[in-house]
């Protein structure tokens, strides 16, 4: 196909996406397409590169998950008018930068799910906007406690009254909370409409069973839940919220079968949910959201994906292109199941901890990637140990077959003890605009020591050799999912950011070495953009580079320019100009007085800039330097033949402490710097105890800024 085409095929699917939200804006479609949105775990699973075939083009327009990603990233959503939000519970400077909050708190705010609380590593809360235009204070998140639900502990709950900029006081209200009568140990997940939320809890006797319920405002709290009892599956559809039914996972046999490790996965085209489970059995429910509900057991379901030796599955994803099913499982294999329960087996890609999470799938291009603790080989550290990896597979792969390719991500280490699990990583904005799959894919890798954030190159499709970017952690521990957020409404435009945590020995300045949540801008270079002083982007060589000049960048037929890889080296962008703030860093150490520093050190001033020393010194006594507030501005410490500093812009960093680190973490709205602070936001849970900003001490479920993790 050539470009001209490829540019009007790209141009008809927005102007089809523009006619479709006219349709909600305006009311005027024949099927106008529902106006709420849900964000769970399945969304970060199944991503669109941008169609540029008329088939590619079809088969995305058709899909829910296709116009979901399309409001996410094109639509703005603006919060109402203030309603009284409280003037001490936040306060915004106007570049959205910083954000002073109550003292304690963890995020704009954290509440208490209870003591030992978690949605759990690797597993999500989901989120809900009753408008894809409007930030509604009736917008809600699900938290599942990981904890048994009784009548003074909570299985599941949600908060609304999310903003605290448009929301009036108290943020969040405690919107309802059940006891389902198990404990939910996988993500939830929420129709489209948002008036169910489906999930697998676990009893005590080891029994998995698919809860889905409907819900009811003002009903319970995490302390005092609403304890459900189920109705029977035929009359679910017609009960009265609050109520739900629950189906019992059963095997092929008819003997019930548990699942602590595989969550839920909506295949909104056709109703159905897919569910993992223990032995590798992998079950369809179908009548999830719109009809009645019940596991299908003809034409092949359930499956059991390896009878052979069965282990538990980790979550599946629905590809509606191919119309299979991918899943791992705890042996470290992975699998295709077709629609007829037919299975295909990998060969085995993880000799670790196996295959803890789902993959993630770009139905477009329809290139799925898969998760690997531990390769098996002798790869990596010289030739000694195996290695964290990123397999590539293409649906229809033979059996035995280990994918496409493979990208390394870090070492490995040789069991015992296990390396540290695996999670999925997240394609950055650029990937998703491009119509032949060329962006980035990141990823935390190195298990077998301090977690470390990758960042893959896809080419066409063809993942190229990775590049290592900032450690999280001082030591050995586990790394949660990461997240990309790319934002067209922040400060300066644009930005974009990826999230993770460290679950101990956190790099971050706000961490004090434990569990610890980190940010980093990964905003790409735009050509013919306007860019403003002190705007920052990732350049092609992984260097944050910050405006000092104001202007225009380059053409798109230009390209970028050829990045000054020095710190504070300087690169001319037609006219803008850029400095050179050097590698991304998990922190920025204060300045001390009376100290012995070595050249290249950086260190973050008082006014909150990043400063690097030219050369080497002993910094002043006493109060700090007058700090120079221009973009590579000099400031002279402990007089000229001292220390020279160079100003290299604000951190492209920030962190938050986390007891135990982070669940997955899901992202909130988008909306400009001028909208007060709750608007653009970012949900997890901690995986521990700690002190809740909002009171209790506890599992937190936490709302953080999307800028700065505040």
């Amino acid at each position: 196909m050539n470009g001209t085409t490829a540019r009007f095929l790209r141009l008809g699917v927005a102007l089809s996406g523009l006619a479709v939200l006219g349709w909600v804006l305006t009311g005027q479609a024949s099927e106008p397409v529902r106006e709420g949105m849900p964000t769970d775990w399945s969304h970060r699973h199944v991503i669109f590169s941008e169609p540029s075939t008329f088939e590619q083009v079809r088969q995305a327009t058709t899909d829910p998950r296709y116009w979901q990603q399309w409001y996410r990233n094109h639509v703005a959503r603006t919060l109402p008018t203030n309603s009284g939000a409280p003037e001490d519970v936040a306060t915004v400077d106007p570049d959205m930068r910083h954000i002073d909050l109550k003292p304690g708190s963890a995020g704009a705010w954290s509440e208490d799910l209870g003591s030992g609380a978690s949605v759990g590593a690797g597993n999500y809360p989901a989120k809900y906007s009753f408008s894809i235009t409007t930030a509604s204070c009736s917008d809600y998140v699900v938290f599942n406690t990981g904890l048994a639900g009784s009548t003074t502990q909570a299985s599941v709950v949600a908060y609304d009254n999310l903003y605290a900029g448009g929301c009036a006081a108290p943020n969040p209200k405690t919107y309802w909370a059940y006891n389902t009568g198990g404990t939910v140990l996988t993500s939830p997940v929420i129709s489209e409409d948002g008036a169910q939320v489906a999930f697998v809890q676990t009893d005590a006797g080891f029994h998995g069973t698919l809860v889905l319920l409907k819900w009811a405002a003002a009903s319970g709290t995490v302390g005092s839940p609403v304890t459900l009892t189920p109705v029977a599956t035929a009359a679910y559809r017609a009960c009265t919220a609050p109520c739900m039914t629950t189906i019992l996972l059963r095997d092929a046999l008819g003997t019930s079968t548990d699942d602590t490790t595989s969550s839920a996965f909506p295949d909104y085209s056709h109703d159905v949910l897919w569910v993992g489970g223990a032995l590798g059995w992998l079950h369809q429910i179908s009548g999830a959201f719109l009809g009645t509900p019940g596991e299908v057991t003809t034409g092949g379901f359930p499956v059991q994906v390896n009878p052979a030796d069965p282990t538990s599955l980790s979550s599946p994803v629905h590809d509606r292109t191919s119309g299979n099913v991918f899943v791992g499982d705890y042996g470290g294999f992975f699998y295709q199941v077709t629609s007829a329960g037919v299975v295909t087996k990998s060969g085995q890609i993880d000799h670790g901890t196996g295959v803890v999470a789902g993959p993630v799938v770009d139905s477009t291009a329809e290139k799925i990637y898969v998760f690997s603790s531990s390769d098996g080989s002798t790869s990596c550290a010289a030739g000694t140990l195996p290695c964290s990896a990123v397999f590539q597979f293409a649906p229809g792969f033979a059996a035995g077959s280990t994918g496409t390719a493979e990208a390394i991500v870090g070492t490995s280490q040789v069991a015992p003890p296990n390396p540290s699990a695996m999670y999925e990583g997240a394609f950055d904005s650029t990937y998703e605009a491009s119509g032949n799959a060329t962006g980035n894919f990141y990823v935390c890798g190195n298990t077998g020591g301090a977690p470390t954030l990758y960042q893959i190159p896809i080419a066409a499709g063809i993942m190229q050799t990775p590049i290592a970017g900032p450690a999280l952690a001082g030591a050995t521990t586990g790394c949660s999912p990461v997240t990309d957020i790319s934002n067209p409404n922040a400060a300066g435009g644009i930005a974009e950011w990826i999230f993770a945590s460290a679950q101990t020995s956190g790099s971050g300045n706000n961490c004090a070495g434990g569990g610890c949540v980190m940010s980093f801008l990964v905003q790409p270079w735009l050509p013919a953009h306007a860019y403003a002083v002190g705007d920052e982007i990732l350049d092609s060589k992984l260097n944050v580079q910050v405006c000092r000049t104001l202007g225009t960048s380059r053409t798109a037929a230009l390209g970028h320019p050829g990045w000054n890889g020095a710190i504070d080296g300087s690169t001319t962008d037609a006219t803008v100009r850029w400095t050179n703030q050097g590698p991304h860093l998990a922190s920025h150490p204060a300045w001390l007085p009376s100290h012995a520093y070595a050249a290249g050190t950086e260190i973050l001033d008082s006014n909150g800039n990043v400063q690097w020393a030219s050369n080497a010194g002993t910094s002043k006594a006493g109060a700090h330097p007058a700090w120079s507030l221009a973009i590579a501005g000099n400031t002279n410490d402990n007089g000229a033949v001292q220390i020279k500093w160079k100003m290299v812009g604000l951190p492209a960093t920030f962190s938050v402490a986390a007891s135990g680190g982070t669940s997955g973490i899901i992202i909130d709205n988008n909306v400009g710097s001028g909208t007060m602070a709750g608007a653009s936001q970012v949900y997890f849970s901690t995986l521990g105890t700690q002190a809740c900003s909002t009171g209790g001490s506890g599992g937190c479920a936490v709302q953080a800024s999307q800028s700065d993790l505040q």
